[in-house]
Formats: C-alpha cells, structure tokens, sequence
C-alpha cells in the first residue's frame, strides 16, 4: 500500500513540481479571494456553555423585564455634583448622548421620577412626578432623595454623591431576538425528536440569517460605543468619565481579538524569519518554510470566512498555533534533508528530497494524526468557543500536513542543493549535554521527575476555576477601569436575577374563580401572588438576606417598590386595598420604574434584580450561588422548582465550573486515544506506554505550576495540557522512530541514544524552541488569559523539549522496550 502511494505521490509532486506548486497556489489564491469576509465574533453568545439550558430562561427573563446589554456611562465630576454648572455639563453631556443614531433612551439622575423633592401625596404622584431639572423640585431635598432612595441610590449615583451613571439604552435588535428565538425553538424540537425536511431547511436559513442579523446590529453598536467615546473626551476637562456595560465589553475584545491576530502574526513572523536565519544560516531554508506557512494559514482563513466561521477571544490564537505547527513539520523535513545532504554531498535534489519524504513520511504523518486527536479532545468541553478552537486546528493540521509535503518537497526538487550544510556545533553541545544526563546520572535524574511530578499532581488536585472576570483584562484597559469603578462606586457590576414563581396552588384557585367570572375588578393585591402585604414581607427578608452577603452590591426588588410607596403613602404599613389603588392610579412613567423590572404582568412571578461585586477578592461564584438557593429554600420554604437564578452571574458560573469537567474529559480523552495511536504505529504497548510517560509529566507539571502560583482554569488555559501533549507527542513520535531505526543498525542503547541526540535530536530541539518562541509572542496580548496561555504552553514546550531528551530515552534503555541490547548483554556477561 506504502509502495503505491509513494510512486503516485513522487509521479504527482517530486517528478511534476511546477505543476504541483502551481494547483497549490492557485488554490490558495481562490481561498485567498475569502478573506475579506473573514469574521470575528467577541459576543457574550460566543462564551457560553454549548449545552447551558439556562440560557432559553435567561433571554426569556431578558425579554420579560428588560436586557441588559446596556451601556453605563459614570461620570465623576471635579466640582460639585448639583452645582449649576456639573448639572448643565452633565444635561448637555445627555442630550448629545441621546441625539446619537443607535441610542434609544438615557436614564439618569436628570430623568428619573423624585418622589420625595418636594414629598408627593398620591393624588399629586397622579398628576406625574418632577425631575432633577423642573421647576417643581427642590434640589437640596433631591440630593439627598437621590443619594439614599433604595430605588437610586449605587445606581445612578455613588452614596458619597460624587460620581453618577447614565444608563444608555441601545435600539434593540428585534429581528435578530426574533430570528434566535426562531432558531432556539427548532433546536429545542431537533433535541426532542427529528425534523421534518422543510424544519430543517428553516434551520438553515435561520442561522444564516442570525450571521448576517448579528453583524448588522454589531456595526451599529460599535458605531455607538464609538460616538459616545468621542463625546467622552470633550468633557473630561471637568470630570472622569469612564464607560461600561456588555456591549461595550465585546466590543473592545473585538479588538483585541484584531489586535492579537496582527501583533501574533507579525511578531511571530518576524521572530521566525530571525531564528531560521540563525539556525540555518542559508536564505532557502528562510524563504521555503515560511512560504509553506503562509501558504496554510491563508488557506485556512480562507476556508473560515468561506465557511462563515467566526474566530472567537478563544480560537483568536489560531494563526499563531497554525504558524507554529506548520514551522514544526518543515522543520523536521529540513533537518533530515540536511542531515541526508551532508551523508550523501554528490546526490542529486531529486534523490534527496525522496529519501526526506520517505524518511519523514509516517512519522510526520502519525505526529499530525496524535496533534488532531490532542485538538478533536476539545470537541468534548461544552463550551462553544473551546469546541470551535478544536474543529478549527483539527482541519489547520491536516491542511498543514497536506501544503507541507507539496510545497516544501516540490520547491527543493527545483533547487540545485549546493554545498553540503555544516551542522551546528552549539546545538551538538547542548543535546550532548542531555546525553550525558542521561549516561553519568540516570538514577538521579529519574528521581528529579518523580518528586516533580508527585509534586505537580498534588497542585493539580488543588487546581481552581474561581477567577474574577475583571482579571481578564489589564488595570490600564478600558474594560477595568469602568468595571473598577462601576463595581465599587455604583452598587456592583455582574448581574444576578432571582426569579420566582408562584404557588402552584395559588395558580389553580385562581384559574378556578376566573372561571367564575366574579362582578367587579379585582385590583392587583387581589390576583397577584406576590404583590400583597404577605408576599411583600417574604421579599423583604430575601432582600435584606442579599444585601447582607458579602459579595452582593445593588439589590432592587418588589420590596424595594413596597418601601416607595410607604413613603409617598406616609405609612409603615399597606393594606391590600392601598396597594390596588396605588398601583391603579400611579402614572404610566412611575410604575414603569417601580413595577415592570419586578413583576410580571399577571403579578405571579417576581424578579429580585442584585449586582454582585466583581473586585471582591472574597468572591466565589458557585458557593454564592448554593448558598441563595439553599437560603430560599430553608428559610423562605419556597420550592427548588419554583426559584430560578439566571444572569450572566450564572451563566458565566456555568462555564467555570464546566470547566473541570472538561479538564478531566479533554486529558483523559487525548491519552486514551494517542495510547492506541502509540500502540498501533509502534506495534508494541510496552513502548506506547513508555512514549506517553514525558508528555503526561510535562503536561503535569505546568498544570501543578498553574495552581502553584495560583492561576486558575479559565476558557483559555483549560486548553494547555492537551495541546501540550498534542504537540509534545510529536517529537516523542520523531524519537522513538529514529531510535528504532539506529537501534536495527546497532543494537546497542547507549550508541542508539547518542546517534539521536545528534541527529533527530536537533530537529526536536529546533522544533521546540521554534514553539516556545511563537508561544512567548502571545504575552504582546491585551486579554491575560491569552498571555497566560502563551507563557505557561511555552514553558510546558521546554519541559516536554527536556523529557524528551532525557527522560524517554533513559526509559527506552532502562526498560530495554526493543529487546536486550548488546550493551546490556555485555553487562550481564
């Protein structure tokens, strides 16, 4: 079978080599054509559990009281805040904020209804509430209405009164709501059972149009966030303005999304141009491996925009990884042509190049196999941008293997191959120091990576995912500093919904008594569950049991309604009656602010809005999260069914936690599976065994590194051990085939571990400095999980390089896996 691939393969590519590199580039340069409508996607969708049932419920919850993809714009003034001139500043700042084209409305300290500047009776509240700004209220009375109203107060402005927030309402995207929830039904009918033909033809069109509906909508909200930043920097003479909210959140990791695939690309290219020179000293063996991994990565980015497939914060490293494997596999053919060029001076490129491929065919085909099967491990996590990071380099490696063994084979067959190369002394002195590691302290150096690696496995068991979102991003970003200040001066930043149903019972008495058809109207403390003086107490405690953890900023509830309409009432207490009428006879804009956000329109479900503390260093989600739903069920007696908490508190909480389990299942997946990819090439389990021993203890050792300096997992670090042993396995593969081969010359370890290290010993050690340079140039990054990943997978890169050298051969030897040598059958003579 190898025979006839290998005549078809030196028939098309080494004998036709024009011709090959001619399809090449014209299939690159078609592909090429794509990149234009390459796409990026930095939504809160693309974070998300793929499997998540909460998030149906969250966007019903969104859709029912209000979203919260709005901007907050604070604003921290270096006068006084009720000065004539901060309050016309800041009504100005307003007015060019609502004039922009995106901006449906502007909540603010200016708009909002006083019911206490001067005190409303009920009868006057009828007639409608003043603002800040009219005539008819009293401003030294509003600033303290405004600073301690629970309705107000660290929402729109601090308690010390110095800084005070706009809520900036975006036009809301109504198609795309209504195509994703089009789109969510059909899924959630696929899930219970098949589709018909035609369902799943509106599936289809549903998601293409949910593509083009999210980038419309996007380009708006960038224009804004854009506008209002531009309006920023004309009114910070006398204030500090700073800008927050989800929307501007994805907007500016768009960028830095568009920022790392520049800077990854470009210092990564510059850093590969420099070392290859450095390495190999000729112009060819610069030019050929970059223009193979050009080649791949154009074609790849061609392929996503062709295929409509967003690259995500998570997969934004892809154009590094694609240069960096791809640069591995040349590498590898480079130094074997080299090595055959210096043995065999007079041969001709021909000759040469088929000795390289066939040589290098299977070991590189099985390194590329093991690195797909690292990546197609990530197809198990839940996680949606994770799982798409997986697809993503599972194709870039086959792409790459494939453009590797046509581009660089056909270009060295039309090249004269010149004088034959000098191998590098410093690189023979530093694997040769490796070789007498392993030759004069073999005991001791066993017993280094065990103490390591028990070390390292007793850090992994104490590995977190307790990570604070805003440590995502430098202190000097935008994204930090408007979360800092939100998060300490405005109540909290992460919002976290308590929604509660009704009584079951309650429910069906009063389908019953509709049925009855009773004469008159019943108010509001009549048919809702929730709004009437029993309820209202049991919302009361719940909102006094959140504002007393730790953890928890802003809580606003139907309680918080309760406490404004005793004081426009001037009582300690409501009866059932005053409440119907109340609510009855309360402007359209009044109860807008104090009832919509809280209760549904039929009264039997109740929202508690609270914002948690992102900065807290006490802050531990999931342990939050049990505690409220134990709290409510112990202390409140409410069903587990009937209390729901969603948010992007919960959400995010999901993919945390989530991320363990992905952990556990990604590793052991991509162990099994390069065990039996082990097993089946070497044809030995013995030696498949031994093979997989460096790559898990380099895999360990950066995993116990990471809860040694207390890194915890998080969506881009969960990737590290199965890329590490994805990548590492490739040079284990490289070793072992090239020690079997000098092992069948001379049966002898110690001369089969000195002919490795200094032959494939270079091309491992070329290789993996390669990587960990590209690795190191993912620290330019603005998003410290990427930086994270790019210094902890390097670092685990040069531990793999180190194993591999020392480690592997010393259990190759040690556990003789090819049999009694000669020099172990003259020991034991």
């Amino acid at each position: 079978m190898y025979n006839v691939f290998a005549n078809l393969y030196a028939a098309t590519v080494l004998r036709r080599p024009r011709r090959t590199l001619a399809v090449v580039a014209a299939a690159v340069g078609l592909l090429a054509t794509q990149l234009p409508q390459f796409a990026l996607d930095a939504s809160s969708e693309s974070l998300l559990l793929e499997s998540d049932s909460g998030i149906q419920f969250y966007r019903a919850v969104r859709a029912r009281y209000g979203a919260d993809d709005f901007l907050i714009l604070t604003y921290t003034p270096s006068r006084p805040m009720f000065s004539d001139a901060v309050l016309g500043e800041l009504s100005a700042l307003r007015e060019d904020v609502v004039s922009l084209p995106h901006v449906a409305s502007v909540v603010s300290i200016l708009d909002v209804p006083l019911l206490e500047s001067p005190p409303l009776s009920p009868k006057e509240l009828a007639d409608g509430a003043p603002t800040l700004l009219d005539e008819r209220a009293n401003r030294s009375l509003a600033q303290k209405e405004l600073r301690t109203s629970p309705l107000y107060s660290n929402r729109l402005l601090s308690e010390d009164g110095g800084t005070t927030a706009m809520q900036i309402n975006l036009t809301q995207n109504t198609i795309f709501a209504n195509i994703l929830r089009e789109r969510g039904d059909l899924r959630e009918k696929r899930l219970e059972g098949e589709l018909s033909a035609e369902e799943e033809q509106q599936l289809a069109r549903l998601s293409r149009e949910i593509h083009d509906a999210r980038d419309h909508y996007r380009q708006k909200v960038g224009e804004t966030i854009d506008s209002v930043r531009s309006l920023m920097t004309q009114y910070r003479d006398g204030a500090r303005l700073h800008l927050g909210g989800l929307p501007m959140i994805s907007h500016d990791m768009l960028s830095f999304i568009k920022h790392d695939l520049v800077v990854f690309g470009g210092g990564l290219l510059a850093a590969l141009v420099t070392l290859l020179a450095l390495i190999f000293r000729q112009p060819r063996w610069v030019v050929l491996p970059l223009l193979s991994c050009g080649a791949t990565v154009t074609a790849m980015m061609g392929m996503l925009a062709l295929m409509e497939w967003p690259v995500t914060v998570v997969s934004s490293n892809f154009v590094s990884l694609m240069l960096i494997l791809t640069l591995s596999l040349n590498v590898h053919l480079v130094v074997r042509f080299r090595e055959l060029h210096s043995d065999k001076p007079d041969a001709g490129a021909l000759e040469l190049v088929d000795a390289t491929v066939s040589n290098k065919f299977y070991p590189a085909l099985y390194t590329v196999l093991t690195t797909m099967v690292a990546f197609a491990s990530l197809l198990v996590s839940d996680i949606r941008p994770v799982i798409d990071f997986g697809w993503m380099m599972v194709a870039g490696m086959a792409l790459a293997f494939i453009l590797t063994f046509m581009i660089l084979p056909a270009s060295l067959v039309l090249l004269e191959p010149g004088a034959p190369p000098r191998l590098s002394r410093l690189t023979n002195r530093i694997t040769g120091l490796f070789t007498q590691l392993v030759e004069r302290v073999p005991r001791g150096t066993l017993a280094v990576y065990a103490l390591l690696t028990a070390a390292a496995l007793f850090g992994i068991s104490q590995l977190s995912v307790d990570n604070r979102f805003i440590d995502y991003f430098k202190s000097d970003t935008a994204i930090h500093q408007g979360m800092t200040v939100i998060d300490q001066q405005l109540g909290g930043t992460t919002p976290l919904d308590i929604v509660l149903d009704a009584d079951p019972e309650f429910l069906e008495q009063a389908a019953e008594e509709e049925e009855l058809d009773l004469p008159g109207e019943p108010g509001l403390a009549a048919t809702s569950y929730w709004y009437n003086t029993a309820r209202l107490d049991t919302l009361d405690r719940a909102q006094e049991y959140l504002e007393s953890l730790d953890d928890v900023g802003k809580v606003l509830s139907l309680a918080t309604t309760a406490d404004v309409l005793r004081q426009i009432v001037g009582t300690d207490e409501l009866d059932n009656l005053e409440l119907s009428i109340v609510h009855k006879r309360m402007p359209d804009d009044v109860r807008a602010a104090l009832f919509e956000p809280y209760l549904s329109a039929d009264g039997n479900q109740t929202r508690i809005a609270a914002r948690v503390y992102e900065t807290s260093d006490t802050l531990r989600r999931d342990e939050l999260l049990e505690s409220i739903r134990t709290w409510f069920s112990d202390e409140l007696g409410i069903a587990a069914d009937r209390v729901h908490l969603t948010g992007l508190m919960v959400l995010y909480n999901n993919v945390l936690q989530s991320l363990l389990r992905s952990q556990v299942t990604t590793v052991g997946a991509v162990l099994v599976v390069v065990f039996l990819m082990f097993a089946a090439s070497f044809r030995s389990a013995k030696t498949a065994a031994v093979a997989l021993v460096p790559n898990i203890v380099s895999a360990s050792l950066v995993l116990g590194l990471m809860s040694t300096l207390g890194v915890p997992l998080d969506i881009m670090t969960i990737t590290i051990a199965a890329i590490v042993i994805g990548i590492g396995v490739d040079h284990t593969i490289h070793y072992v085939y090239r020690f079997r081969e000098e092992f069948e010359r001379t049966p002898d370890y110690r001369q089969a571990i000195d002919r490795c290290h200094g032959s494939i010993g270079h091309a491992i050690y070329y290789t993996s400095i390669t990587i960990i340079l590209g690795f190191s140039i993912l620290a330019l990054s603005s998003f410290v999980p990427t930086i994270y990943f790019g210094l902890l997978t390097g670092l685990a890169m040069a531990i793999a390089l180190i194993a591999n050298l020392t480690l592997l051969p010393l259990l190759l030897s040690g556990l003789e896996v090819l049999g009694p040598g000669d020099d172990a059958k003259g020991a034991r003579q």
